[in-house]
């Protein structure tokens, strides 16, 4: 067989913080056979994308990066969209990704064959597809850009921006600027928006609970002492981790911790906001941790400000000229900004796959996602999902979790190759169990206590959340325990 021909080790879904994190392990392993597929011209994934004035992650850089790859040179506690995306690019180069990187290759589906234990990559404008033993499906659950399910979307004659394609050549001087969305990205924008437009209108759904943000400079003796002497870096990390896992007993479920982080963001609101009715308008009547716990120091000044409103109706349509609310009121736009989140595949896969015996991965999740561990599917042998079913954090960094998921996954590629596998696929009765369990746990989370958002289906089922800490994620993907798993060898004859 020619080396054209040769099929990969490894083939990589996405180029952003998972995607290049499981390319770093897989080299400090010795696995170099491996192309990472990105439809872009540049890493950094959600961190590529979201560049909206304001942009930046609210959890602290220390412990929103790698502890593989730590940076001494954050420059404050919380960092901006550009700060973290030069990261993503400095490991890339730093550890020798680069060469790796197919840039401009879309995945358009995944096939499985039996015969030969190995995946079938289908790529878009015409590429040859690519064979691979294994893949990892790295392009993450924040990808492409969601708009609302709005009569009229189409018929708007203004300018629309979505939060994660935003639009730098668009002059918002003296614009009338409607907001769709009160989330995480949101809290950013409005203030960014509110001093520059003419006027602002901001339409909520539902108000979310707002915390203070404590964003401090790190000054140049601290970056220094982190350059010179890693295990402050490390223990500065470990504090952080250790502060965020507490935040669970407050959120995740309720407790009298749950109480306090409430007490906080209404001691907040009341001192930010003096009109007891927009008060009334921002206090969520849902448990704090229901939904994405928001951070900011200006989001509520902003509201305040003499070019902004906040209009509560609920939006009836769009119209060519503006937002028409449900009392009949057409609030003219020059623009509309949706910061409205992302398509999120709760119910089905952002390509298609297909496994074993000609299985289709998005039939199965149909009702629903699920995995084994997060990681693997029970008849899609050697696939691996970064960020899978279950493997969101409400209290946590993201980071933590994916690095348990990175190291388990190319631990499990590493016996596939060392024992020359043709298929390691999760035994079906402990992937059931698994779920079975997981599925019990949330029942008695703030998660499933009666709010709408987009950790569950519409029917109401939580393919998102792990319902617990860091540290119990982590451990259970401490190492591959070959008992979870069916291997088949290459001389092994598979009868089903």
């Amino acid at each position: 067989m020619s080396t054209a021909n040769k099929p990969l080790d490894v083939a990589i879904i996405g180029a952003g913080f998972a995607g290049i994190g499981a390319a770093i392990r897989l080299r400090q392993k010795g696995i170099t056979d491996f192309v990472i597929l990105e439809r872009d011209e540049r890493v950094g994934g959600t961190w590529r994308d979201n560049t909206y004035p304001g942009a930046a992650c609210d959890i602290p850089s220390r412990l929103y990066s790698y502890s593989f790859a730590p940076n001494p040179d954050w420059s404050h506690t919380y960092s901006g969209s550009a700060e973290i995306l030069r990261y993503i690019e400095t490991m890339v180069d730093g550890f020798g990704i680069r060469p790796h990187i197919r840039f401009g290759h879309t995945v358009t589906g995944l096939e499985f064959d039996e015969a030969t234990g190995l995946w079938t990559v289908g790529l878009a404008d015409g590429r040859p597809k690519l064979r691979a033993r294994s893949v990892v499906l790295a392009s993450g659950p924040l990808a492409n850009p969601g708009f609302p399910n709005i009569p009229g979307l189409d018929r708007y004659e203004g300018h629309r921006i979505h939060s994660a394609r935003w639009d730098h050549d668009y002059d918002f001087t003296g614009k009338k600027v409607a907001v769709i969305g009160t989330g995480a990205s949101a809290v950013q924008i409005i203030p960014e928006l509110v001093r520059k437009a003419g006027s602002v209108k901001v339409f909520q759904r539902t108000p979310g609970w707002v915390l203070p943000r404590v964003n401090r400079r790190t000054n140049g003796l601290t970056k220094q002492v982190y350059r010179q002497v890693p295990g402050a870096q490390s223990l500065a990390r470990e504090a952080w981790f250790w502060g965020h896992e507490s935040v669970a007993l407050g959120v995740v479920w309720k407790s009298p911790l749950t109480r306090v982080v409430e007490q906080v963001a209404l001691a907040h609101l009341r001192g930010q906001v003096r009109d007891p009715w927009l008060r009334r308008q921002l206090t969520p009547d849902f448990r704090a941790g229901c939904k994405r716990l928001l951070i900011s120091n200006d989001y509520y000044p902003a509201l305040q400000a003499e070019n902004c409103k906040l209009v509560t109706w609920p939006i009836a349509a769009i119209s060519p000229q503006g937002i028409r609310t449900a009392e009949g009121i057409e609030h003219r736009a020059d623009c509309i900004v949706f910061a409205t989140g992302f398509e999120i595949s709760k119910q089905g896969t952002p390509i298609p796959v297909i496994g074993r015996d000609g299985r289709v991965l998005a039939d199965e999740w149909r009702g629903g996602a699920y995995a084994f561990k997060s990681v693997t599917v029970a008849g899609y042998p050697n696939l691996f999902l970064t960020f899978g079913p279950n493997s969101g954090p409400g209290h946590n960094s993201a980071l933590v979790y994916m690095e348990a998921q990175i190291d388990y996954l190319t631990d499990a590629i590493g016996l596939i190759l060392d024992r020359d596998l043709r298929m390691l696929e999760p035994r079906r009765e402990r992937q059931d169990r698994y779920n079975a369990r997981l599925q019990r746990r949330l029942a008695a989370t703030t998660w499933n206590s009666g709010c709408r958002s987009w950790y569950l289906t519409e029917d109401g089922f939580n393919a998102t959340m792990y319902p617990g800490f860091g540290t119990q994620f982590a451990r259970q993907l401490a190492g591959v325990d070959l008992a979870d798993f069916e291997l088949t060898t290459r001389d092994t004859v598979v009868i089903r």
